[in-house]
């Protein structure tokens, strides 16, 4: 038996921002129960729905000494869920807030607190991992920690840790004083070649440097993160470690998105009854958003925030043109205000093609999911995407920029051997997507029997956590 940890910042179903939720939620019931025994630590916030802190269980606590800020206390719960047993450290200080992350300097002091109180806990709860899977930044101090403070602990000995990167773009970053401060940190982690960062301290990269592996959300990612362009001032740091940089795909719940067995929409369908299922659901979906009901309009759909990296200045480049083509815009998510702004304009003067819902609603999101035809994702970066995986699923065919996850995951359209599974473009460029969206309207209104084979292929493609579980499993191994 292999015991495995999971420290992360959210968790599926206890707190969710982001797809990193969704990782740390779905990863840990997809490896084989026979050898490993995994368990996952993660923060008591207080937004945490009660249904669940009503199981919750204490174990002990204690106090820990928190850099050079005194002791603080350090409360433990538990509950055991489909087979996994979850930690939560208690503290209301730092875990009483409505949402889980708000101001950048509170939530650095609150991850430091968060990765030492993950390690502290161990001996108190009996666990000794053979592997540590460390998530994002707010998890980036802990193998700085357990190279450094825990090191005379023999408990501590011969554990291995991971660092998986969700999204680059997020680090961790403050002086190096007020981290010291935090953590204790000897000053020779605080070297250019360690945490040091343009002069200040950066959490995520003391994870990458003192981590034993890295591994991130897909193959092109891993890739892209070796290039200036994508690797936000880490690039070298990757390129160097580039032998213990691996990429893994995410998966997604097939049980939770089943347009079969999924309880959020109208109509339940299979790939053999795809073509009539998403015109019922169609035809609901325009009669709750307002639009006029038509079956045979191609309708696309966006969930997503409402932000550049999601390629919402190219949309806004084109949307003009893109309107007076034959569609339905739905869009659903929250972000930048001008573009908040701009798509809530945009349903008041042009009621008949375009409906935005600002605001995130999970279920109105299964119903896109199934009505829309489909579904637009030109992101500037991705480092995985779960859209277009879900997408795939539902039957609705991804138009997406050949970027980390989204190329490894949608094959484009060749309408010479008749393959592909969705639309793809190449240069983050406003033109070429348009381009890309008009030939997906051409194969969908002037060529039915190819866009349905195409709906059929994408269907039928597996990007349950199965595969991407065995991959993890052998990197687990390995180590």
């Amino acid at each position: 038996m292999k015991n495995i940890l999971f420290v992360a910042s959210e968790c599926v179903p206890f707190i969710k921002t982001g797809g990193l939720a969704d990782v740390a939620g779905a990863l840990p019931k997809s490896l084989d129960k026979n050898k490993y025994d995994v368990r996952v630590v993660l923060p008591d916030y207080a937004c945490i729905p009660e249904k669940y802190r009503n199981e919750f269980q204490y174990v002990h606590h204690f106090y820990m000494d928190l850099g050079k800020l005194g002791d603080v206390y350090v409360g433990i719960m538990t509950c055991q869920l489909d087979g996994i047993t979850y930690y939560f450290i208690d503290n209301q200080h730092y875990f009483s807030d409505p949402k889980p992350y708000g101001d950048i300097h509170w939530d650095i002091e609150k991850f430091c607190y968060f990765s030492k109180a993950a390690l502290a806990i161990l001996p108190v709860v009996g666990f000794h991992p053979d592997v540590i899977h460390c998530h994002d930044w707010q998890t980036g101090v802990l193998p700085v920690m357990l190279h450094t403070v825990f090191k005379s602990n023999p408990f501590f000995h011969n554990i291995r840790t991971i660092m998986t990167i969700h999204n680059l773009k997020f680090q961790g970053v403050w002086d190096i004083e007020t981290m010291k401060l935090y953590t204790n940190l000897p000053d020779d982690v605080f070297i250019t070649g360690r945490m040091e960062f343009k002069k200040d301290a950066n959490m995520l990269k003391g994870g990458l440097v003192y981590a034993d592996r890295i591994t991130t959300v897909s193959d092109t990612y891993a890739w892209e993160i070796q290039l200036p362009y994508y690797g936000e001032g880490l690039d070298g740091l990757l390129y160097a470690k580039r032998n213990t940089l691996s990429g893994i795909v995410n998966g997604i719940d097939y049980d939770i998105y089943n347009p079969e067995t999924d309880p959020k929409i109208v109509s339940n369908y299979t790939a053999k009854t795809v073509t009539a299922g998403k015109k019922k659901n169609k035809m609901e979906l325009q009669k709750e958003l307002g639009l006029p009901v038509d079956p045979d309009v191609m309708m696309i759909g966006m969930i997503t925030r409402l932000t550049d990296q999601k390629g919402f200045d190219l949309v806004e480049w084109v949307i003009g043109r893109l309107l007076q083509s034959h569609i339905q815009l739905v869009v659903l998510g929250t972000g930048d205000d001008k573009y908040e702004n701009l798509f809530r304009h945009l349903e008041w003067s042009h009621k008949d093609k375009v409906s935005s819902s600002i605001y995130f609603n999970d279920e109105r999101a299964h119903k896109i999911y199934a009505s829309s035809d489909a579904i637009l994702m030109p992101s500037r970066f991705e480092p995985c995407g779960l859209t277009q995986l879900i997408a795939l699923r539902y039957g609705t065919v991804p138009i997406v920029r050949e970027t980390g996850g989204l190329k490894d995951t949608v094959e484009p359209y060749n309408e010479f051997a008749q393959t592909g599974t969705g639309f793809s473009f190449a240069n983050y460029n406003a033109d070429e997507m348009l381009a890309s969206i008009f030939y997906a309207e051409q194969v969908y209104y002037d060529n039915r029997k190819a866009w349905d084979d195409m709906v059929l292929r994408g269907m039928a493609k597996d990007f349950s956590w199965n595969s991407s579980a065995k991959k993890y499993e052998a990197l687990y191994d390995s180590l």
